[in-house]
């Protein structure tokens, strides 16, 4: 909005402030501050926690115009606004780098790796093989998950120069193997040759189902972000697990590296999972107390996002009708995403969500795009800049007015990092966390939790985890009231 009431004016609170007569012009040199300062005000989650943004803070624009000029940036009166522990809400200079995610591409040999310190070596690191790639310069190559390897091109590894060996070096390169018993490195006469190649990844990094019993559990291991890209793909994949006929759903997000998560997709892969609550409260959001009061008086279904049954006008969504799913989590030390947490808690009411992993951070508020325009909208945005602002509005309940501020504890507690002595293989019974879920399914015991690092590593660096996206939470869709 561009005006604040004068004196004489009727006041009316929609969202922030609005006018009664003539259209008050802003000063040129604070039109974007004047953005900043009326966008948080309006839609600001914590807008009633900043003493600045109160609606009684300014009694006049005149007032708010000598506030704003006081900040010699627009950045930094941003900041001055947020919350401390505020660390999602950002400030766009370039609304036009806001983009869908791209499809995934990388250059790459297709090793996925982990280093550790070489015991009793105060320098010397170890490399060991997390997974390959599917259809990479690697997967062709005769190297698998948990083989270990101590050299580049025979330059030893160490903690300085692993990176520029591994990541930045050249794009062919020789890796030289050794046996690891968790003490003593062991050069063996293995080398494995890579080379760099332009490289799309899979929308599904595994899928397969298991057989135990009675039951047919289906296995995705996914490991890509969750945007409109990979959607239909995924539809495909659990066209494939119906007609498998799966009963039990194992969703592993080990490597999933999150980005691109709209509410609107997180509904779609729940009723993959489900099928059977089409049109049922998935979702509601809880703004702050003004925009959540002319929401609820204007547009009250606009706060809900019900499960779906379509994709779009023509795709159907392919549904297993579960009532049991099994998460392994993803993130640093196996913590889920703000995706993940959001599919979690938005599904509980319904049918019975297994967490195998560590407590999830409780990334529980979700975001939208403000553009300079009466309705905050890119159609009518003001073309003097390029600004745009993603703060955090809202907070995620599901059906039940439950949310997770403080996370959700697992049902199977895991260490913080995978025993890189013992990986097993993905998506086989030899793979420990795979085997300790089925039989979970199988008995209903979550087992005996292993002991973590019993060989007293140290864990540096883990390739998937450097290919995260920053977690900025789930972004909505939302039409907002115009402003005059």
């Amino acid at each position: 909005m561009r005006n604040l009431l004068k004196n004489s004016c009727l006041l009316i609170i929609i969202v922030a402030f609005a006018t009664c007569n003539k259209e008050y012009e802003v000063p040129k040199e604070i039109v974007i501050h004047d953005f900043v300062w009326k966008g948080l005000n309006a839609y600001y989650l914590h807008q009633d926690k900043i003493a600045d943004l109160a609606d009684t803070r300014f009694n006049s624009d005149q007032q708010l115009n000598t506030y704003l000029t006081t900040f010699t940036d627009y950045n930094s009166l941003f900041s001055s606004l947020l919350i401390s522990t505020d660390v999602k809400s950002t400030l766009i200079e370039d609304y036009n780098t806001i983009t869908e995610p791209a499809l995934r591409t990388a250059f790459t040999n297709g090793l996925e790796f982990g280093i550790i310190a070489e015991p009793n070596h105060a320098e010397n690191v170890i490399g060991y093989v997390t997974h390959i790639l599917p259809n990479s310069d690697a997967s062709s190559k005769n190297i698998q998950r948990g083989e270990f390897f101590y050299a580049v091109n025979n330059t030893q590894l160490t903690r300085t120069n692993y990176l520029d060996l591994l990541i930045n070096g050249a794009n062919n390169l020789s890796l030289q193997m050794a046996n690891f018993n968790g003490f003593v490195v062991t050069p063996n006469s293995k080398t494995v040759a890579l080379e760099k190649q332009n490289y799309s990844y899979t929308p599904t990094f595994l899928e397969k189902t298991i057989t135990i019993n009675s039951d047919k559990i289906g296995y995705l291991a996914y490991n890509n972000d969750f945007s409109k890209n990979y959607i239909n793909d995924l539809n495909n994949t659990f066209l494939s697990l119906k007609n498998q006929s799966v009963n039990e759903l194992i969703l592993d997000f080990r490597n999933n590296i999150g980005g691109g998560s709209f509410a609107e997709n997180i509904s779609q892969i729940a009723s993959m999972i489900t099928g059977q609550f089409t049109d049922q409260v998935f979702i509601k959001e809880q703004w702050n107390s003004k925009a959540q009061s002319w929401f609820l008086a204007n547009q009250p279904d606009s706060l809900l996002t019900k499960f779906p049954e379509k994709l779009d006008a023509t795709t159907t969504i392919n549904s297993l009708q579960l009532n049991d799913v099994y998460i392994i989590l993803n993130g640093a030390n196996f913590k889920g995403s703000s995706a993940i947490e959001l599919l979690i808690n938005s599904l509980k009411p319904y049918i019975n969500v297994h967490i195998i992993g560590a407590q999830t951070a409780g990334n529980n508020t979700g975001s939208i795009t403000l553009y300079n325009s009466i309705d905050y909208d890119f159609p009518l945005r003001n073309m003097t800049h390029t600004v745009a602002l993603q703060p955090i509005v809202l907070s995620f309940l599901n059906k039940n007015d439950q949310t997770y501020t403080t996370g959700f504890s697992p049902d199977i507690a895991l260490c913080p990092n995978e025993d890189a002595l013992n990986l097993g293989v993905l998506g086989e019974t030899s793979e420990p966390i795979l085997n300790r879920v089925l039989n979970y399914i199988s008995t209903g015991n979550t087992g005996t939790n292993p002991t973590c690092n019993p060989s007293n590593l140290e864990y540096l660096y883990n390739s998937i985890s450097a290919q995260r996206t920053n977690d900025n939470g789930v972004f909505i869709n939302q039409n907002l009231p115009n402003t005059i």
